[in-house]
């Protein structure tokens, strides 16, 4: 079976110079990621989010990255940033994630035991747009660069779904092909120090997600 109709959608998180976020929309990348949550070495605050994002090429979404932050910091964020989509790290349930009236995605703890099936987790997230299958969990945090098994991934998900944890310009190609995601999310695997972008990695890691895009199925098996 061919993919060659099919993309990977790539989000590129944890940006913090206007520079890495032009030219991720000059390579191609479809959603760029602003960090809010606290502890994290990549936070922004907003006003910094909301300068980065003019330098948005046309087509390219801004994302609101979130973890246990008050309901009063997430809509100073939605004024200042106006992001396309929220997505949630922490405990948030989906009343709390529903109520900025913006789509948003439930990143689903991948570092520890899984709680839920795909029924389940669309029974506790009813209103998500989506899941991110991340490595944090456990003793892991979020942003660890660390990967998880994507064979964990539950089976039967319905609604679009990201893979992240760890995914670089060297193993990318293996996770698309491997679990079929509606969109792969790096942070650290293009970075040279946290929040700084390396442009040659940047472009390394899309040329890897598109040569998966244009692989027939059958080469998931071949140990490429």
């Amino acid at each position: 079976m061919s993919r060659i109709l099919l993309r990977t959608r790539i989000k590129f998180c944890g940006m913090t110079r206007a520079g890495d976020v032009r030219l991720a929309g000059e390579l191609g990348v479809d959603a760029v990621g602003f960090i809010f949550a606290a502890g994290s070495p990549r936070r922004v605050e907003p006003e910094e989010a909301r300068a980065m994002r003019n330098a948005l090429a046309p087509l390219v979404n801004a994302v609101a990255v979130f973890r246990n932050n008050d309901g009063d910091s997430v809509r100073e964020v939605v004024r200042q940033v106006r992001p396309s989509l929220l997505q949630f790290h922490g405990e948030e349930d989906d009343a709390f994630c529903r109520s900025f009236g913006i789509p948003y995605i439930k990143a689903v703890p991948m570092g520890g035991p899984m709680a839920l099936d795909a029924t389940g987790l669309r029974l506790k997230f009813p209103s998500a747009s989506g899941f991110l299958f991340d490595s944090h969990g456990g003793d892991a945090q979020p942003g660890s660069g660390s990967a998880f098994d994507w064979k964990r991934i539950p089976p039967g998900l319905d609604l679009p779904f990201f893979v992240a944890g760890g995914l670089d310009p060297d193993n990318v190609f293996n996770a698309a092909l491997g679990t079929l995601p509606w969109g792969v999310d790096t942070c650290s695997g293009i970075e040279s120090a946290p929040g700084i972008k390396d442009g040659d990695r940047m472009r390394r890691f899309v040329q890897e997600v598109r040569r998966a895009d244009c692989t027939d199925l059958p080469e998931r098996n071949s140990g490429d």
